[in-house]
This record gives C-alpha cells, sequence and structure tokens, in this order.
C-alpha cells in the first residue's frame, strides 16, 4: 500500500513533517509529496544535515551543479530536484530564491521506444491471467502503469465504450477508450472480484482504500463492490494511515516484472517497459490518421507539444528516403 498516504502527525516539529503537512494542505498529490520530500532530503543530507534555512542560493546552486556533473543525472531529474527545492524555500519557507547560476547536463531530445503492432501482440501473448489484460489495456488504452492498476470497478463504462482515468497524473481524471477485444475478459473479472469480496465480507474484511477523506463523507462506501480495484491483490494487507486490513491492488512492482520477463521471451531487443505499451498506442493511432489533439486528450498531457513527439517516430516508420546502400 505504498501508494497510499501515510499517516504524519501534524503536532511534529521536525522541519520535513512540516514540508509535508505544507504539501498535503496545498493539495500536492501523493506522488510529487514523495518526490519533493526525497529531494529536500537529500539536499539536507548532501550538505551534512545544516537546516535550510542556515541556506540559500549559494548551496543550492552547489548540489544542483553536484547532480549535473557528479551525478550525471538527465536534465529532467535535476529539474524535478529545482522544482522541489524552489517550492520548499519560495512556498513552504517564505524565503525568495533569486536566479541560480548552476552547471545543467546537455539537453537532449530522446525519441520514445515503441513497439511495432507485431511486437506488442507477441508480448502480451507472453503474458497470463491478470498481466495479459493489464498489458492489454495499457496497450489498448494508452494507460500509465498505476492508472492501469488503479481502476475501480466503476470505472469500467461498457455502454460508452470507455475508461475513466480518476487522479491520473497531475491529478487529473480524463476518459480514454475501453478496446473492443477486451469487454468480454474484463466483465469476467468483474465476476471474480465480486466473488474475491463477498468472501473477504464474510470473513470481515472487506473494505479498501478512499481518497479525499470520502470514508467520512459516505458511510460504510469503502465496503460497496463499486469502489473495488478491479485488480485486487492476493491477500489483504495493513493500511498504513487506519491500521485496517484491506485489499489493495496489485502490486506495481509485480507488473513490470512480468512485462520485462514476457519482451525476453518475445526476443525484443529494445529498451522496452510497461510504458512502451503507452507510447505505442499513441503511435499507432497516429498512424492510423488520428488527429493529435484526440491523442492529445486521451492520453491526458496538459500540452500539445508533449503528444507531437510521437510524429518524430511516426516519421521514421514512414520515411520515403532510400539508402545510398539500396540503390
Amino acid at each position: 500500500m505504498d501508494d497510499i498516504p501515510i499517516a504524519v502527525n501534524t503536532e511534529s516539529p521536525r522541519f520535513l513533517d512540516q514540508f509535508r503537512i505544507f504539501l498535503r494542505n496545498n493539495n500536492y498529490s501523493y506522488a510529487t509529496e514523495k518526490t519533493y520530500l526525497y529531494w529536500a532530503r537529500f539536499y539536507i543530507r548532501y550538505h551534512r544535515k545544516r537546516h535550510p534555512r542556515d541556506m540559500g542560493a549559494a548551496e543550492l546552486e552547489q548540489f544542483l551543479s553536484f547532480l549535473a556533473v557528479e551525478r550525471n543525472c538527465s536534465p529532467k531529474t535535476q529539474a524535478t530536484a529545482l522544482n522541489a527545492l524552489i517550492c520548499m524555500y519560495n512556498k513552504f519557507m517564505g524565503h525568495e530564491i533569486g536566479q541560480l547560476n548552476f552547471r545543467r547536463p546537455t539537453s537532449s531530445r530522446k525519441i520514445p521506444v515503441v513497439f511495432t503492432r507485431s511486437e506488442a501482440k507477441q508480448v502480451i501473448d507472453n503474458l497470463s491471467g491478470d498481466f495479459w489484460l493489464l498489458a492489454k489495456l495499457m496497450y489498448g488504452s494508452g494507460l500509465r502503469t498505476m492508472e492501469v492498476l488503479r481502476l475501480r470497478i466503476k470505472d469500467i463504462d461498457f455502454h460508452g465504450n470507455a475508461i475513466v482515468v480518476r487522479s491520473g497524473k497531475g491529478d487529473k481524471d480524463r476518459v480514454t477508450l475501453l478496446p473492443k477485444s477486451t469487454i468480454s475478459p474484463l466483465q469476467q473479472k468483474i465476476k471474480q472480484v465480486k466473488q474475491l469480496h463477498e468472501f473477504d465480507l464474510t470473513r470481515g474484511y472487506g473494505s479498501v482504500y478512499l481518497p479525499y477523506a470520502l470514508e467520512r463523507k459516505y458511510k460504510h462506501s469503502e465496503y460497496a463492490f463499486h469502489w473495488q480495484y478491479l485488480f485486487p491483490a492476493r491477500e489483504v494487507s495493513k493500511d498504513p494511515r487506519t491500521e485496517i486490513m484491506r485489499r489493495h491492488h496489485l502490486h506495481e512492482t509485480n507488473l513490470r516484472k512480468s512485462v520485462k520477463s514476457a519482451i525476453r521471451k518475445a526476443n525484443i531487443h529494445k529498451q522496452a517497459s510497461c510504458h512502451t505499451f503507452r507510447h505505442s498506442f499513441a503511435t499507432h493511432l497516429l498512424e492510423e490518421g488520428c488527429h493529435i489533439r484526440k491523442i492529445q486528450e486521451l492520453l491526458g498531457h496538459n500540452d500539445v507539444a508533449t503528444t507531437e513527439i510521437y510524429t518524430h517516430v511516426t516519421r521514421q516508420h514512414n520515411t520515403a528516403v532510400t539508402s545510398p546502400a539500396d540503390v
């Protein structure tokens, strides 16, 4: 249950605890909270546990240059660290950090790794059970790993052939495609989840984690079937906030390992992962003539410029240039 916000003592005087409370009070996502706390902790330890109030722009520049030069971090990683620390200083501490001068990594625009249609099918065919269905949804709906694992029964709209993605990246909701080839397997899966839920209820369990204090707002809603995860974990576990024994969703590590194994079995020699299915979804839609604005909407990108990276992939695939070796 490591994607459920941990309990925090609001009376704690510790700097990082107070920073965590600030992030929650300002509605930062839990993923952002964990990332920002990681970089704040790293920054403090790098400077031999000096308190941030005793440091400023010079120490920030030194740390950011260290990430680029000695840690060889990517521009994206350095930018994430910068965002976290600027948030800590400017917004949380009220200590305005001005213009910074630090070493930046060499920036490069990387083309996403994409499966061919045949490769995507091969990888999926080397999976079974829940992992087969999860991969089908990542490829057929463009879902991120945690988005597909967090799907609940109520998020599948068979009538509208749609999947509702709740609190995706950036804490945004969106609607994406429900592949017709997954309808029958999903209906069967929902029957299995219902049987498991009824079994849990007979054992005194059956509740599920609900976000945004919905448990207090809607009494006993955590026991409702439509709130249950579509891909529940095999065992119940302890909720880190309430210590209630609950059934969470499958862990992402299991899915990632299964997909990596399937890629090896398919004899595909690409730096591919679960996220490659999402890249392939976008690229193949673009190749079929789907408008890029529609793909942007399905992927949940804020800026169409992010989606336009897939046009570079399609240009590579559809080039009309002939190699001089083939003339």
